[in-house]
């Protein structure tokens, strides 16, 4: 039987992911608290409540079962609302709570990862109009320079904004996320002034920290036709990617912004990327469909010969991750994936998810593709927005009620690869033996 190691670069960043609204708890004042207390709106009534206790302190419990399995890096993210409760209010107090988190990820050997917008507004932007209003860039960046301010000293690894196209389509087209609208024109100016937002929260992080790593975390979707002899299927395939995956990140490299047949030039945009921050989780089949007239006649499925997750979100297609990482790579810059997981109650999928798109990082990482961390999406089980409680992406289980930690099997492997610094034949014939003659034949 064949023994050898994938092995990756002195120093990669081995972490999770998490964000502040679905693991801290006690929120209640940004859209998302206004959104979890309205009928129909979480599956099944689901409401964060006090998610993970972070706020309460139990962070430093899950920071410790972080450090002692060997992750060296963790991707967090700062509630606007707890910072600005008000326009004309900063909060301290709340401001040294984050403050705490950073120091207590360095004493740990963790390497801070911080987002300063991850799909929350604080209720009185909400109010305002959020990103529909084009005061709210100006706004977002007198928060940057007030967080950069006070934690540049804990990291220069920033992410602006969270997945932008996954905040737009998700609020403004399918009406899943508040403010729950369905007009996709009103995607156009909500992603424009993001770009203006991140533009102008680039150039303040840069004058404040010099030295500062800036980027964004963008969702890539793969996207190919259900049926490839059909020209119409591989125009809307095109489409899609040109729109959801492309044309956020092509505005902050060329300063063009395009979408959905409507342009405006952003020059203040242009060259506005440190590194690329890549979050992959599956692939869809395009297909057209003449009765889907609210999604625009198009209709998305999975792959036919793909395992798929607990509720059916996502389909298991590592090739998609390589798709995603040579789509990033154009961009020549560093590379971080910063987020990557799968929803699974009985850890029954995960490894082999965890194993097979590793493996994609790393033949990436083997012919010098500059791919330096990679972020599993979950530390533990977190609120998922609008589907609540009913998808399990930790490495730990949650009980929501107890607030008990669940050592799911997938932490022993991803302590295996972070220790390992790769994946090694004797980790995939313990962990995912079926991926074994793929992976290392002989």
């Amino acid at each position: 039987m064949p023994q050898a190691t994938y092995h990756f670069p002195k120093g990669f960043l081995w972490g999770t992911a998490t964000s502040s609204h679905q693991v801290e708890g006690s929120n209640n004042n940004n859209n998302w608290s206004a959104w979890e207390a309205e009928d129909n709106r979480i599956r099944r009534g689901h409401k964060a409540g006090l998610a993970c206790d972070w706020w309460g302190g139990r962070w430093k419990q899950d920071f410790d079962r972080a450090a002692e399995t060997g992750q060296n890096a963790h991707r967090l993210s700062i509630e606007w609302s707890r910072i600005q409760p008000r326009p004309d209010i900063w909060d301290e107090d709340a401001i040294d709570y984050y403050r705490q988190m950073l120091r207590g990820l360095h004493q740990r050997g963790i390497t801070p990862m911080v987002t300063l917008h991850h799909f929350t507004d604080p209720l009185w932007l909400a109010e305002m109009g959020g990103w529909e209003n084009d005061q709210t860039p100006a706004i977002f960046e007198n928060y940057t320079a007030k967080i950069v301010s006070a934690l540049k000293e804990y990291t220069n690894l920033w992410v602006t904004i969270n997945e932008p196209n996954v905040y737009a389509v998700m609020g403004y087209f399918y009406a899943a996320f508040p403010p729950g609208k369905n007009d996709l024109k009103t995607c156009f100016p909500v992603l424009r002034n993001m770009i203006r937002a991140h533009a102008a929260a680039y150039r303040v992080i840069h004058s404040l920290q010099p030295e500062a790593k800036v980027g964004i975390a963008l969702n890539y979707q793969s996207f190919s036709p259900a049926r490839a002899w059909l020209p119409v299927d591989r125009w809307l395939a095109r489409f899609l990617h040109n729109n959801f995956n492309a044309s956020f990140t092509d505005a902050l490299r060329k300063g063009t912004f395009k979408f959905a047949f409507q342009s405006e030039e952003i020059p203040e945009a242009r060259n506005t990327l440190d590194y690329f921050g890549l979050n992959y989780y599956t692939r869809s089949k395009v297909s057209l469909n003449l009765a889907n007239k609210k999604e625009y006649f198009i209709n998305l499925s999975h792959p036919k010969d793909a395992r798929i997750s607990d509720t059916g979100h996502i389909a298991n297609v590592p090739d998609g991750f390589y798709e995603a990482i040579k789509f990033a790579r154009g961009y020549n810059l560093p590379i971080y994936i910063t987020e990557n997981g799968i929803e699974d109650a009985d850890d029954d999928l995960r490894p082999e998810y965890m194993v097979s798109h590793i493996h994609q990082v790393w033949r990436a990482v083997n012919i010098n593709w500059p791919i330096k961390g990679y972020f599993h999406w979950s530390l533990v089980d977190n609120f998922e927005w609008e589907r609540g409680w009913t998808q399990r992406f930790g490495l730990w289980g949650l009980d929501v009620e107890t607030q008990a930690r669940i050592r799911r099997p997938s932490v022993d492997l991803y302590q295996a690869i972070c220790r390992e610094n790769g994946i090694s034949s004797a980790m995939v014939e313990q962990y995912t033996p079926t991926l074994f003659d793929e992976m290392f034949p002989s």
